[in-house]
């Protein structure tokens, strides 16, 4: 009898073999091909094939610079997660999940701790830190940079600077400031300069004013208030008017759009109910929802990926991991499990990033 989870994880180690182990298989694994070792084995599904084992794309995966650490523990807002970070386990968490890219952020709350100067500086820090380790780590990382959105004027200016100066693969912004989302009237310059520039602008989801350690004071915002704020931001940005105004924006939203997949049905209705939003949405709601990008970070299960399915194309997911809060093995497992074909799980690993990014095609 085959010794099935040492012989999974010898695969594992060479082709990227993920396996469920079966305990009460015994004995030694010998005289197979590597290869078709790895396709005989019972329960181990290989997550890729041929070059694509290797080279996943993570488009939701956190950094922190020691001096943002440093600026965060200040203000009572570093978490044991956030001090023990390391730039040496970020890159072991992407080797153990077959990720040769990741595209970096930082998350909650950014610069929101900062009034407007340190604002302004803080950001700069942080998203020259992120070209720095891109620069030191050829083809290991690309980043989404942060914004001093305390002042609009300053983040036109980041923008330029990020993505003209340091290269960045693109802006990250949290999905509310304070109690205004991302389709209110002050962010529109914002996103008029994103659109002219067909940039791409991922959203990572935070606890607004109305609802941080409130509504539940006992459960973590993470817990349901990030999905809700997601949902929160998707339809500011529909209803606004500000995705059908911005049409080259390449919008990323998280944990595949937090509760919108479940809610999509009560927007398609919501200008049959109020039919001033009719003007804004002029190619429809549905229109919208299908262009915008969402990743698989927590989300990477049936519940959740299911009724995303239901609502875009695979070409519109892309894999997210939201390490360090979660691992990429964590993910892969579960995209995997999920039963995508092996052409969806190479579109979600890595060719829908690579179409819109196509930088990191080589």
């Amino acid at each position: 009898m085959f010794n099935n989870d040492a012989a999974c994880t010898h695969a594992a180690a060479q082709y990227s073999c993920f396996c469920e182990p079966t305990p009460s298989r015994r004995g030694f694994l010998s005289g197979l091909g590597a290869l078709g070792a790895a396709s005989m084995l019972p329960g181990c599904t290989t997550a890729g094939s041929g070059a694509g084992v290797k080279n996943r794309i993570d488009t939701h995966h956190h950094v922190f610079s020691p001096a943002y650490v440093a600026e965060l523990a200040k203000a009572n807002q570093a978490p044991p997660i956030v001090r023990n970070w390391s730039l040496a386990k970020t890159l072991d968490d992407m080797d153990k999940a077959g990720v040769i890219t990741s595209i970096v952020s930082v998350t909650t709350p950014q610069v929101q701790f900062a009034d407007a100067a340190n604002a302004r500086r803080i950001a700069r820090e942080s998203n020259e830190w992120a070209a720095k380790i891109a620069k030191d780590h050829p083809g290991r990382f690309g980043s989404f940079i942060m914004l001093p959105l305390q002042d609009i004027d300053a983040s036109l200016k980041e923008i330029e600077y990020g993505l003209d100066v340091l290269k960045a693969d693109g802006i990250g912004l949290l999905t509310s400031y304070g109690d205004k989302w991302l389709g209110h009237a002050s962010f529109a310059p914002i996103m008029a300069e994103l659109n002219r520039r067909k940039a791409i602008l991922y959203t990572h989801p935070t606890a607004a004013n109305c609802c941080r350690n409130i509504l539940t004071p006992d459960v973590q915002p993470t817990v349901v208030e990030f999905g809700t704020d997601t949902t929160r931001t998707i339809v500011d940005i529909v209803f606004s008017g500000t995705a059908a105004r911005n049409p080259n924006i390449d919008f990323i939203f998280s944990h595949a759009g937090g509760t919108l997949p479940f809610l999509t049905e009560r927007l398609l209705r919501a200008p049959i109910i109020d039919p001033k939003l009719v003007a804004r949405v002029p190619n429809g709601v549905m229109h919208e929802l299908k262009r915008f990008y969402y990743d698989t970070a927590w989300s990477a299960h049936p519940g959740a990926l299911a009724s995303l399915m239901k609502l875009v194309n695979v070409s519109q997911v892309l894999f997210g991991s939201d390490y360090p809060y979660r691992t990429g093995e964590d993910h892969v497992k579960g995209i995997i499990d999920y039963g995508f074909s092996q052409a969806d799980l190479d579109a979600i690993g890595r060719g829908n990033a690579v179409r819109l990014m196509p930088k990191w095609k080589a």
